[in-house]
């Protein structure tokens, strides 16, 4: 997928995994993975109180990727994720129309709890990558 000149959609999150990975098959066979992360900001409140807001990002994975991910993201796990943003439209069977806006992880690096003999474990998907499908589901 190429973008006009002087144009950039990238994101990098460091946070802690919601969930394990959903896994699901395209019809043509490619694995597509579904994985919510969390970050957390911590600040003061003018009353001085320490408080904190957690965001949540949905991260979807293809390919290889996906397949990594099945076999070692767990919930809980600090990773590191680079993507860019892709938003979906649709409507819904009451006829209301929809988006949802994901990461399409292009690179994962699993920071802490990993179980294998790896720590620093990364998967970049742009070799792998046919290009951009929509999600059959």
């Amino acid at each position: 997928m190429s973008m006009p000149k002087g144009s950039i959609n990238k994101v990098i999150l460091v946070g802690h995994l919601g969930k394990d990975p959903e896994v699901r098959y395209t019809p043509s066979g490619d694995a597509v993975a579904d994985v919510s992360l969390a970050t957390t900001e911590f600040y003061k409140t003018k009353d001085g109180e320490r408080t904190e807001k957690t965001e949540w990002h949905n991260l979807v994975m293809w390919r290889t990727q996906a397949e990594f991910a099945k076999e070692w993201l767990k919930k809980g796990q600090l990773v590191y994720v680079e993507g860019r943003l892709q938003t979906r439209k649709w409507e819904d069977k009451e006829g209301q129309k929809r988006s949802k806006t994901d990461i399409q992880v292009d690179q994962v690096t699993i920071l802490g709890g990993f179980v294998g003999k790896d720590k620093n474990a990364v998967v970049n998907n742009k070799a792998a990558d046919k290009g951009d499908e929509e999600i059959p589901f």
